[in-house]
């Protein structure tokens, strides 16, 4: 296997050690963005990204060793016969390829071998997301949100599909903290509107629900006639459940966006509309932050998200305002969308004139966009 002279998404003063893990960058990091290299340094960096991947593959999980189908856990390095140097095993196709821009849509039409980390149970609409990326995908349920991200580190699984927003609840908060925390890359998106059912055992009509309860599975194992459940259209396939009535949420454009997470970032391209999510912090100052989002404004670039979450290392500091006292205010990341590819020189430029007011910036992922339901 052979990586072709692409455009990579790499600092070229990021160490081979960083390579598949999205950018760091600080303010004295250098130059922001060096995407084309000429065929000698692509070479050199094929080399570097090979070792990487062999090293990742046997050191990434050394407690659990999960069973990695077609895989033997020896293949990454062996001892040369008669000679003490170590080397690449000789079939190189075992070694796990970065994914490109076209590996999103070319699983999403077969996904056959894709295994999908979620949260909830089967039925759930996490699950529902996680199908409509990968139809035929092998999913896999978490108990919380912090599973299905370790759940990928570990190479458990190779992708997990979780909720980022919801246009009726809001931002999921938890999942913003665990991007930052873990260093997963966000290889997509989906769009999945909610359909709430309400559920009974088969035979039951409306009228004889006197109790609902959150999930059917619950309903299910029961056997109570004059139960009932809220869950999805497909959960009653899962469970043996009829539904009694569709849409009965109290909005009809209730809508969740999920993200799908991934060890390796996928290579942005311009063939489609691409998003970009980075996080950052500021300087400290007056309209710093106007200024920061400038930088996107003076280049067309839309954005399509703003969040902000409190700094859990250093959540407060201290300002005297006045002779009477001091004021604490909070130091936060910022958490951005917007719509360009990374490939777009004004993404570039923007992030480098971004570094002249961002004290830290990390992209968590450039991915092709949901446009449709």
């Amino acid at each position: 296997m052979a990586l072709k002279a692409s455009p990579i998404w790499v600092c070229p003063r990021t160490p081979c050690s960083d390579l598949g893990s999205s950018d760091l960058w600080s303010r004295n990091s250098g130059s922001a963005f060096n995407l084309r290299f000429d065929l000698e340094k692509s070479r050199k960096w094929e080399c570097c990204c090979l070792a990487v991947l062999a090293q990742r593959a046997i050191t990434s999980v050394e407690d659990e060793k999960p069973n990695v189908s077609g895989v033997e856990p020896s293949w990454g390095i062996e001892r040369t016969q008669g000679n003490e140097s170590r080397g690449f095993h000789k079939d190189l196709n075992l070694l796990p390829k970065p994914l490109s821009a076209n590996d999103l849509s070319s699983c999403s039409k077969d996904g056959s071998k894709v295994r999908v980390a979620y949260q909830g149970l089967p039925g759930a609409y996490s699950e529902a997301a996680a199908l409509k990326a990968y139809p035929k995908c092998e999913t896999v349920p978490c108990d919380q949100f912090e599973e299905a991200f370790k759940a990928v580190e570990l190479w458990l699984v190779d992708k997990a599909v979780l909720p980022i927003e919801n246009s009726v609840g809001g931002s999921i908060h938890r999942n913003y903290d665990l991007l930052l925390r873990h260093r997963l890359n966000i290889v997509g998106e989906v769009q999945l509107q909610v359909n709430h059912c309400l559920l009974g055992l088969p035979g039951v009509r409306k009228e004889e629900i006197k109790k609902v309860l959150s999930h059917p599975q619950m309903v299910a194992s029961t056997g109570l006639r004059d139960t009932g459940a809220v869950a999805s259209a497909r959960a009653a396939e899962i469970y043996g459940l009829d539904v009694l009535a569709e849409k009965i949420q109290d909005d009809d454009d209730n809508i969740t966006r999920f993200l799908v997470l991934a060890r390796e970032h996928i290579i942005p391209g311009t063939d489609r509309p691409y998003k970009t999510s980075i996080v950052f912090t500021l300087e400290e100052g007056a309209g710093v932050l106007f200024k920061a989002l400038a930088v996107f404004a003076l280049r067309d670039i839309n954005l399509t998200k703003i969040e902000s979450r409190p700094q859990k290392q250093r959540p407060l500091r201290v300002v005297d305002d006045s002779n009477e006292g001091s004021a604490k205010y909070f130091d936060y990341m910022f958490y951005i969308d917007f719509e360009a590819s990374m490939a777009e020189p004004r993404a570039q430029y923007a992030l480098e004139h971004l570094q002249e007011f961002a004290t830290f910036l990390r992209v968590l992922g450039c991915y092709p966009m949901d446009t449709g339901l």
